[in-house]
């Protein structure tokens, strides 16, 4: 008989040893899976984000020999890289296969229609791939080579060809007839300008417009011309795409006109641009045509742009690039890019990205001098032609704008009036350069974020605290499960209603807003304090853990009549408009959606979580701590600040970063509670935009493997770091408080 009672008990200690077992490896197995997962998308940032961090490269692809001794004066190559053409100071271009078996054949030769001798020949933009021939008449032709692509029988042929932008019609420059001898011109949406020195060294600028006479219906060409007048020696020729600016490189002086109207150009500065002890050797505009490079014969490379002085906008010198020593630096722009590249006579090439101010490749591709140098449209190839030798270089330089300096330090952009912190990732204009920075959206981030933390950490863990350590228990058994399901309501909501309720309530009734702030906390302390000088028996007619419905009908009130003298403050104190008073008398910005705007909307999402958790901290504090603290004496406040709250302090740092960690991510309230502008300033007035906010707009709109799209990802990164960081400071504080108070 003894021995039936233990056969159960055997059976329930092998049962519960099953089911400790499965729990202890089921929660093992949960924590690990959560720490692959948590790897894995740290591994796959990095994999994402580690192409922008590699290094340029240029290898060489194929040298190809040419058969005559012709002078060739341009060169060029298609998108694909797949055929060359070279044009020769005789009008004729040669076309050379690139790619594929028959590498190294020439396809075929075109010749422009010229009518006159070739004096000069110069070539346009890049991404506008256009040449022209000055001609010994004082007329100049416009080519531009071309490639018509067809699929015959599936199979994709490329056929090369000669447009002209101006249907053939050669443009009469010089009304005497002189020859071209040096020129400079732009053929772009509908305008045609040309810039050229004649054999009797007059400089004349030329603009061409195209006119239908009503009559006939023929196109006659309608021309303005004006003498610029320069009575020292030319050097070069340049002329912005938008035929806007004309640059006249005379030795050592650059001279700048305006030439939006060609019948009154005038001369708006003169630049002595020549580096100390050395002179200037060649100069060219970077891509978007806002920028001029000019370089030395010591080997350094400067980047002028117009900027705004007390003088109106003049070009200055922002940023020199050291090159290779040498005394003959050629400088050839990009397409699209504010990439650069140099050539020398002794066969060396260095690229080089302007904005970030970065030396990404330096090399020697030749034993002899770099004749003509071309970039592909893609920038992924270029061509050089040495030693009657054409040589095919490919180019690894996918993202040559990401640099440390460009992502974390200040950069001078283009027609900024000085270095700044900006991201600006997209605009309409074909000429516009990005701006990655990640300064002003990791600072709105911890704006945003100290925003929120600022309203609702003092009344989360305030509600927190009375109703674990003050509140009776059926009144906590209803007030914190209904803050618990406010975390429940979806932040698209809560954004929702900041941007089209509050944010306009807060700039109608801006006087309510501070009148609440200060009147809140105010009313609630003097409430409690005439609520002591009450007689007890009225006093005890309210339950312990009761006393805070006292405050509902203050806080209405309190509410209510903020908002009705809200009108009459203003009108009073701020001539009834305290925006405009804002503005004027302080100089503060004020946006509608703004950072106040944020910290409540953001702030109401966060209370919930600092609650729950810093409430069960301090409900969790073993009763004999505080009753034995009350039965030796001490106040309930004292035993709450001196034994509770010190007990309870690990949870409460806890639910704080808790707290911390949800307003750094947040995504939805800021991006629909803010104008989403990324600017650095602590206003509360003034918005933000942050990481997470910032991902979310700007993903679905970037390119798959561009830098823009491959940044956002080192965004995502940056915020992932950010918020290891805060859980690893905050696991480590709260195991420093769990040590030295879980004695007591």
């Amino acid at each position: 008989m003894s021995s039936n009672p233990q056969q159960p008990s055997f059976k329930t200690d092998r049962s519960r040893l099953f089911k400790d077992r499965f729990a202890q490896y089921g929660i093992t197995a949960g924590g690990v899976m959560v720490l692959i997962a948590l790897l894995m998308i740290f591994f796959y940032l990095l994999y994402v984000v580690q192409p922008i961090l590699e290094s340029a490269k240029v290898e060489k692809r194929v040298d190809i020999t040419l058969q005559n001794s012709e002078q060739y004066v341009g060169i060029g190559v298609e998108e694909q890289t797949e055929i060359a053409y070279l044009l020769n100071s005789t009008g004729a271009v040669d076309f050379f296969q690139l790619k594929g078996a028959d590498t190294g054949k020439k396809l075929k030769s075109l010749v422009t229609d010229l009518n006159g001798q070739v004096t000069s020949f110069a070539k346009s933009a890049p991404f506008l791939g256009q040449y022209a021939y000055g001609l010994d008449n004082g007329q100049v032709q416009l080519v531009r080579p071309s490639f018509l692509v067809t699929f015959p029988g599936n199979q994709r042929v490329i056929t090369p060809r000669l447009s002209y932008p101006l249907d053939g019609q050669q443009l009469l420059v010089d009304e005497q007839g002189a020859a071209i001898e040096r020129l400079a011109f732009s053929h772009y949406e509908e305008k045609t300008a040309v810039v050229a020195l004649t054999a009797d060294k007059r400089v004349i600028f030329a603009s061409f417009t195209a006119e239908e006479n009503m009559f006939s219906g023929e196109v006659e060409w309608v021309v303005e011309r004006s003498e610029l007048g320069i009575d020292s020696r030319i050097d070069e020729l340049l002329m912005s795409p938008d035929t806007t600016r004309t640059f006249i490189r005379s030795a050592n002086q650059i001279y700048i006109f305006d030439t939006r109207d060609a019948s009154e150009v005038t001369q708006i500065q003169i630049l002595a641009a020549n580096e100390e002890n050395a002179n200037l050797v060649g100069t060219t505009l970077l891509a978007g045509a806002n920028s001029l490079m000019l370089a030395n014969d010591n080997g350094e490379v400067s980047q002028w742009f117009e900027i705004n002085t007390d003088d109106g906008r003049k070009f200055n010198k922002i940023r020199a690039f050291e090159t290779s020593k040498n005394s003959n630096v050629d400088i050839h722009s990009e397409f699209y890019r504010r990439t650069f590249f140099t050539t020398t006579d002794t066969g060396d090439l260095g690229l080089y990205y302007t904005t970030s101010q970065a030396h990404l490749w330096q090399g020697k591709v030749s034993d002899s001098a770099i004749e003509a140098f071309a970039v592909s449209p893609r920038s992924d190839a270029a061509l050089i032609i040495t030693d009657n030798k054409i040589s095919v270089f490919d180019i690894h330089n996918e993202h040559p704008e990401v640099t440390w300096s460009a992502l974390w330090q200040e950069v001078w952009y283009e027609g900024y009036p000085e270095p700044a912190y900006t991201w600006q990732s997209t605009s309409a204009s074909d000429d516009f350069e990005s701006k990655f920075s990640l300064v002003p959206i990791s600072f709105g981030t911890i704006k945003a974020a100290m925003y929120a933390m600022l309203f609702a950490v003092p009344i989360a863990l305030s509600a927190a605290i009375y109703t674990a350590y003050f509140m009776s228990s059926e009144l906590r058994r209803v007030v914190k499960p209904t803050v618990e399901i406010m975390e429940a309501l979806p932040t698209v909501i809560l954004g929702f209603l900041a941007g089209l309720w509050l944010a306009p309530l807060i700039e109608t009734h801006l006087p309510a807003i501070v009148a609440l702030l200060i009147l809140l906390p105010l009313s609630m302390i003097g409430t409690a304090f005439l609520w002591t000088k009450l007689p007890e028996r009225i006093r005890h007619l309210l339950p312990d853990g009761w006393h805070s419905i006292v405050l509902i009908p203050v806080v209405l009130l309190v509410g209510w009549l903020s908002f009705t003298i809200s009108g009459g403050v203003e009108e009073f104190m701020f001539d009834g408009n305290v925006r405009q008073y804002l503005t004027n008398e302080l100089g503060m910005t004020f946006d509608q959606r703004n950072s106040l705007v944020v910290g409540i909307a953001m702030g109401f999402a966060v209370i919930p979580t600092i609650f729950s958790i810093a409430e069960d901290a301090v409900f969790s504090v073993p009763k004999h701590l505080s009753n034995g603290s009350l039965a030796l004496g001490a106040t309930q406040w004292q035993t709450l600040v001196r034994v509770v709250l010190l007990t309870a302090s690990p949870g409460i740092f806890s639910a704080v970063m808790m707290g911390l960690g949800r307003a750094v991510g947040e995504t939805m309230i800021v991006l629909m509670a803010t104008g989403n502008t990324p600017i650095m300033d602590w206003s509360i007035f003034q918005g933000m935009r942050t990481l997470a906010a910032n991902i979310a707009v700007e993903m679905p709109e970037s390119e798959v493997g561009s830098s823009h799209y491959r940044i956002l990802f080192l965004a995502a990164f940056v915020l992932f770091i950010f918020t290891f960081v805060f859980n690893t400071i905050a696991e480590f504080v709260r195991q420093q408080l769990r040590e030295k108070y879980s004695s007591m």
